[in-house]
């Protein structure tokens, strides 16, 4: 079971980190964690960004980080409105991040590395803003 490989605490750590980068931009971030990936990673992963309606945010700035455990894969998935403003190389440059720490067995510093990294990045094109924002998607982990 991927639930087994965090402890509370690091599922409490993680869903920390998806709120304090929420509090920054009016991007949406979700963790989604799964065992077992049959299929190329990105297919999997924008699979699972569409079964948790993450392509429904009013201004399409949803990012997925999707891991298969047991088969060693992860993906990070942003929507159309982030990969309309963002470089060519932000994807692979918070992968890069990750596999750091993921290389030493480090998957909830991993995460939240990538996590911070996505919502500073995307504070510089969609700014929190108070008045307007409201939390889109749940923070909580799901597991597949």
């Amino acid at each position: 079971m991927p639930k087994s490989l965090f402890s509370e605490e690091d599922r409490g750590l993680i869903v920390n980190s998806i709120q304090a980068a929420e509090l920054v931009t009016s991007g949406e971030i979700q963790v989604h964690i799964e065992n077992h990936c049959a299929d190329d990673v990105m297919d999997r992963a924008a699979e699972v960004f569409e079964l948790l309606k993450m392509h429904q945010t009013r201004q399409r700035n949803a990012v997925l980080f999707y891991l298969a455990v047991e088969d060693h894969k992860f993906a990070v998935l942003g929507d159309c409105g982030i990969n309309a403003v963002v470089p060519p190389d932000f994807w692979e440059n918070i992968k890069e991040l990750m596999i750091t720490e993921f290389k030493e067995g480090n998957f909830t510093q991993g995460l939240i590395a990538g996590i911070d990294q996505c919502g500073l990045q995307l504070k510089a094109h969609f700014p929190f803003d108070k008045e307007n924002d409201t939390n889109e998607l749940s923070d909580d982990i799901s597991f597949g």
